[in-house]
């Protein structure tokens, strides 16, 4: 017996590896499918700036992409948006871009809103939203270049330019908040759904 009780893999709408690797490691069988969608501009078609709900849309939308692709499969999305006062920060296009987003970081506190959703069918069986809130130490601009050739292009694969799972945790004086919120899969949620739907072992 196993703990994963559905016939097929659990269908994972996203190029992420920390979240491919999370659901294995929970012995969660995973299909990875990413969706083929523009989020920036879904990010920009949002009917509200509240970090949380973008999240929550992107989540939704790339669940529901590949879905279409997927018939009678159970597809989870997933996507974080990082909230720094009033801005939005996506993803730094190089190590240059993110240098300065970690310099504007700095000696400050950010949130991390991480969302997930579940369809089948076209239809949203789960979704939920999570955030945590994160304080950057005053660290100095040596420490800064020595981060950035030490963690190299990784920096340009998450919303923050860092892996807390990784050297990114130097960066860091005090974290609130859930360690698989930070990570970009709020996973305890998620198991208790899928042990509610008979999908796990309960």
């Amino acid at each position: 017996m196993t703990l994963w009780l559905a016939d097929a893999p659990l269908v994972l709408a996203s190029r992420s590896e920390i979240r491919r690797r999370i659901l294995r490691d929970a012995a969660v069988p995973v299909e990875v499918a990413p969706a083929d969608i523009d989020e920036r501009a879904l990010q920009a078609r949002a009917p509200s700036a509240d970090p949380g709900a973008v999240a929550a849309l992107l989540a939704r939308e790339k669940a529901l992409a590949v879905a279409r692709t997927r018939p009678g499969r159970l597809v989870l999305g997933a996507d974080q948006v990082l909230a720094f006062g009033s801005r939005l920060l996506n993803k730094p296009a190089d190590l240059d871009a993110a240098r300065a987003q970690l310099k504007a970081l700095r000696g400050q506190t950010h949130a991390l809103h991480a969302a997930i959703a579940l369809v089948r069918d076209g239809a949203v069986t789960f979704a939920h939203e999570d955030a945590a809130r994160l304080c950057m130490r005053e660290f100095s601009d040596g420490f800064l270049d020595a981060y950035l050739a030490t963690a190299g292009a990784a920096v340009t694969a998450s919303v923050g330019a860092y892996q807390l799972e990784g050297p990114g945790i130097h960066l860091f004086e005090e974290v609130e908040g859930d360690y698989f919120t930070i990570l970009g899969l709020p996973l305890l949620p998620l198991l208790r759904h899928l042990r509610q739907a008979h999908v796990l072992a309960a």
